[in-house]
This record gives structure tokens, C-alpha cells and sequence, in this order.
């Protein structure tokens, strides 16, 4: 009687065993489990200058996370990576370097070479994120307008001592808008400078770029002595535009023949009577 009663309460004890065992956590991992969604869903940025010189160049800085790379602790067990490709009407020149590569923490900068055809560019970003099987990926897209920049020009020369190479700010209208670099001179040595300024358009009338190398403690200077360079330039208006003055002229033409008419008609009829 007790070896039956044994027999027949081992399966339950077994049924007991494998509850126990998987309320433990030591069941093997289900396929749901290992292909769970990211805790934090890929996102991403791209940050450069919207407007460009013919020929010239800028840099673009390009960051990326979530997705499967990165764990739901915070930790990268994956990898992160771009891929640009440029759009536009001739690509002859223009180039974006490195054209791919590996986000890390804290990003990575590109940079974005244009050529000398004033156009419409659009860079794409494929950005992925990768870990084992999984992957999610976003597209980004950032526009830039190559056009004929305004120029600033000037000579500098050094004084009895070298001077090493030094950046000097440049600004429109009494705003910094950038600036330019002077390599190190020789004593008595000149430099001629350039400056571009790309931009999508200044309004109409005197505008002034500025200059200044008064923190070069007087061992450089411009060409006549001065330690502040100005050079003014003017921008016309935009022409009239006398369209609707030609139609409001056709118009009063039209109108006037019009009444003629009918005043001439009304006569007619008068005199009939």
C-alpha cells in the first residue's frame, strides 16, 4: 500500500520541482525575452552651418542613442553608426568626410567640402544602431545653400618683433561674426587676409565689416598704421516692382473706353427718340 502511494505522488512532486525551479528565474530564457524592443528608442542630431561659401567648407557635428546598442542600464554593448550621402544639382567637388563612421558617448564631427556653383545641397544620414540581431535605424536630413559670399580684404603688417599667429574677430555692423586667422609674421613682414561671409541676404543700404588686432599689443597693425580696419559697402534696394501698376493701368484704359462707349450709346439712343 505504501509503495503505491509513493508512485503515484512522484509526478506531482516533479510537477512542484519545475514550478519551483522556474518561479527561481532558472528556466531557460523565452524567445520573446531575447528579442524584447530597446528600452529607449534611437534618436539623433546633426549640427552645421546652414549656408556656405562658394569653395568653401564647414564643419558638422553629428550625435546619436538608444536603440538596441545601448542597454536598458545605460551601458553601449552595441555599436552606433552613420551613413551620409549628398543630394543635389552637381556634386562635382562637394564631398562629406568621413562619409561613415562610428558614433561614440560623446559624437563625432564631420566635414562638409562644397564647390564654387551657388545651389541647394541636402545631406542624408542613415543612422543605425546595432546590437547581436537586433537593429532600428532613423533617417536625417539637414539643407545647405552654397552662395556667393561678401569678402573683406585687408593687409596687416608686423612690427620690429615676430609675432606669433593670432585670430582676430570680424564683425558687420558692430556684431562678431566670425573671424580670421593671422599665421606667425616676421618682423616688418605683410599678410593679406580674406574673410567670407555667406549669407542668404543683408538688407538694403551701408553695412561695415570691422576688424581689430589692438590685442596684438601694438606688434601688429594695418596698412597705414591703424590697429582697426573698416571697409563699408552698399546694397542697392530691390527694383520696383510695377506689375500691378500696368494692370491697374489696363485696367483704368479698359474702363474709360468703356464708359466712352456707353455714354456715346446713350446719346444715340436719345436722339432716335
Amino acid at each position: 500500500m505504501r509503495r503505491w502511494e509513493t508512485d503515484r505522488l512522484a509526478p506531482g512532486l516533479v510537477l512542484l520541482l519545475v514550478v519551483a525551479l522556474g518561479m527561481a528565474g532558472l528556466g531557460v530564457p523565452s524567445a520573446s525575452a531575447a528579442s524584447a524592443p530597446p528600452a529607449v528608442n534611437l534618436t539623433g542630431y546633426v549640427h552645421g552651418p546652414n549656408v556656405l561659401a562658394l569653395s568653401g567648407s564647414g564643419s558638422y557635428f553629428i550625435n546619436a542613442s538608444g536603440g538596441p546598442a545601448v542597454l536598458p542600464n545605460g551601458t553601449v554593448a552595441g555599436t552606433i553608426q552613420y551613413y551620409a550621402s549628398m543630394a543635389g544639382s552637381n556634386l562635382t567637388g562637394v564631398s562629406f568626410f568621413p562619409a561613415n563612421g562610428t558614433i561614440g558617448p560623446k559624437g563625432l564631427t564631420a566635414k562638409l567640402t562644397v564647390n564654387n556653383l551657388t545651389q541647394t545641397l541636402v545631406l542624408h544620414l542613415l543612422i543605425a544602431s546595432t546590437y547581436q540581431t537586433q537593429n532600428q535605424s532613423i533617417n536625417l536630413t539637414d539643407t545647405v545653400r552654397v552662395v556667393r559670399p561678401y569678402v573683406l580684404t585687408a593687409t596687416v603688417v608686423a612690427g620690429a618683433q615676430t609675432i606669433l599667429s593670432f585670430a582676430a574677430t570680424v564683425s558687420l555692423d558692430g556684431r562678431p561674426v566670425g573671424s580670421v586667422t593671422i599665421p606667425t609674421l616676421t618682423p616688418h613682414q605683410t599678410y593679406a587676409l580674406t574673410f567670407d561671409y555667406p549669407t542668404l541676404g543683408l538688407s538694403s543700404g551701408w553695412h561695415t565689416f570691422t576688424i581689430s588686432v589692438t590685442h596684438a599689443h601694438g606688434l601688429v597693425e594695418f596698412a597705414g598704421g591703424a590697429q582697426t580696419y573698416s571697409q563699408s559697402f552698399y546694397i542697392p534696394p530691390a527694383p520696383v516692382n510695377y506689375t500691378i501698376w500696368y494692370i491697374a493701368g489696363i485696367a483704368a484704359f479698359f474702363g474709360a473706353i468703356f464708359i466712352f462707349v456707353a455714354r456715346v450709346g446713350a446719346r444715340r439712343r436719345n436722339r432716335r427718340k
